[in-house]
């Protein structure tokens, strides 16, 4: 009769840790990205954003003090206003973007730098027209937000042969 309350504390134990095991088991690994992964989710967005011809949704992106040299702008765009009228020109146009290469430096735990090649295709009446380029975005945490403070985009010049 002494066994009985050890016998019933060992399948007790046995089953709690069977319990536990089922548990880690069926629990899905957590993903935690890390800076290039969160400042390459900036630049996908950036391009979904644009691809959806909506204006406002490209600003979201950018830090309220942000830095753009656009593709096809005579002049450097500082801040909301300015990188808004910029990409006033998309709303409705069926423009589109296409990420082709990118490379990704990390500078730190809050800032990181995406370089690579693009290719915009805008319409021009009615046709589109394609317009390989180069960006450089400088994305930067902060409040534990990610957003584009610089992006430098120019055209892509083609090799000498």
């Amino acid at each position: 009769m002494g066994d009985a309350p050890m016998s019933r504390l060992t399948i007790m134990t046995r089953l709690a840790w069977l319990l536990l095991i089922g548990v880690i088991w069926i629990t899905p690994a957590i993903a935690v990205a890390g800076p290039a992964e969160e400042a390459n989710a900036v630049v996908d967005r950036f391009s979904a954003a644009y691809n959806s011809n909506d204006p406002e949704e490209v600003v979201k992106l950018y830090t309220p003090d942000a830095i753009l040299l656009g593709t096809v702008s005579p002049v450097i765009s500082v801040g909301t206003e300015a990188i808004r009228k910029y990409f006033s020109m998309i709303k409705g146009s069926g423009n589109k973007n296409a990420i082709q290469e990118r490379h990704t430096i990390v500078l730190s735990d809050n800032a990181v730098v995406v370089t690579g090649f693009y290719e915009f295709t805008r319409m021009q009446d009615g046709k589109p027209v394609p317009g390989p380029s180069r960006f450089t975005m400088l994305i930067t945490k902060s409040s534990g937000e990610w957003h584009i403070a610089h992006h430098h985009s120019s055209p892509h010049v083609s090799p000498k042969n």
